[in-house]
């Protein structure tokens, strides 16, 4: 199933081109979107079934013609895996004089949850005279507690997919500060829960900046895949429904800059964009 929070924080069923207004169907307050989502979360096995007999016409809008929201409005913390795929290693280690970048050495960082923006919003750089970089990756929303939770078990604990873009701007501060300036964690276009995506680690993802293709890969090329990242986050902290969790970004990360356009594309969860400008 494909859930979407769209104009005025309504929620959404999405297949093909249609989006299906379901906010009646469940306990959803539109003034508070991250608390009724945590809700849906816990209560999903139970009106899941309710929701997809009622994807009925009278609910139905055409999906070209809604506004659609960040599919997680507000995390609680957003735990990021540095430098997760082989090749994208490789690249950094080049770039940074054979620096030994591993994700066995750097553990992973947080970013702001502030930063998060949706679809067709705007990523507004802070710096003219600094290069800010884009970086495609997949990520998955945490739907139950978790501590120290095997790979083996992971599946249990994720509610659901989306694709997120790391953008960052390049220097010697630390991650956070980097990544997390405001409108720096676009996500979206949707939740993909995971009884749909049944296998995240084998999911192509394309990224591009206006016409340019700039990253491909596939989440089988990860080096901590999304199970084994699970595993590393929760040994240190306690995850809490609601959090984010994004595996890394391959190879081909590259400058974005005012004008640009930027999309994303995952295998079995969607697309999106966002506009570049200054801010």
């Amino acid at each position: 199933m494909k859930i979407a929070i769209f104009n005025d924080s309504t929620l959404g069923i999405v297949q093909n081109d249609k989006i299906y207004d379901v906010t009646d169907l469940v306990s959803w307050d539109r003034k508070y979107p991250q608390q009724s989502l945590l809700t849906l979360m816990n209560d999903y096995s139970e009106i899941k079934g309710k929701l997809e007999a009622n994807l009925t016409t009278e609910r139905a809008q055409d999906l070209v013609d809604v506004k659609l929201n960040p599919p997680v409005p507000k995390a609680g913390k957003i735990v990021a895996a540095p430098v997760n795929y082989y090749l994208h290693q490789d690249e950094m280690n080049e770039q940074f004089n054979n620096a030994e970048f591993t994700i066995e050495n750097l553990g992973f960082f947080l970013k702001a949850p502030s930063s998060v923006i949706g679809p067709d919003d705007t990523i507004k750089l802070p710096f003219k005279d600094r290069r800010t970089d884009h970086e495609a990756e997949l990520a998955f929303i945490v739907g139950k507690q978790a501590k120290d939770v095997p790979a083996s078990e992971a599946h249990k604990y994720i509610f659901g997919y989306f694709g997120l873009m790391d953008i960052t701007v390049r220097g010697k501060e630390d991650r956070p500060w980097r990544k997390s300036f405001d409108t720096f964690t676009p996500i979206g276009p949707w939740i993909v829960t995971a009884d749909e995506l049944d296998k995240p680690n084998e999911v192509d993802l394309n990224l591009w900046v206006n016409e340019e293709k700039r990253q491909e890969a596939n989440t089988r090329d990860l080096i901590y895949d999304c199970y084994k990242f699970f595993e590393a986050a929760s040994h240190v902290m306690t995850l809490e429904p609601g959090d984010i969790l994004t595996t890394g970004t391959p190879q081909g990360v590259g400058p974005i800059t005012e004008g640009d356009i930027v999309s994303l594309q995952i295998e079995r969860v969607g697309r999106f964009k966002v506009s570049v400008e200054y801010k």
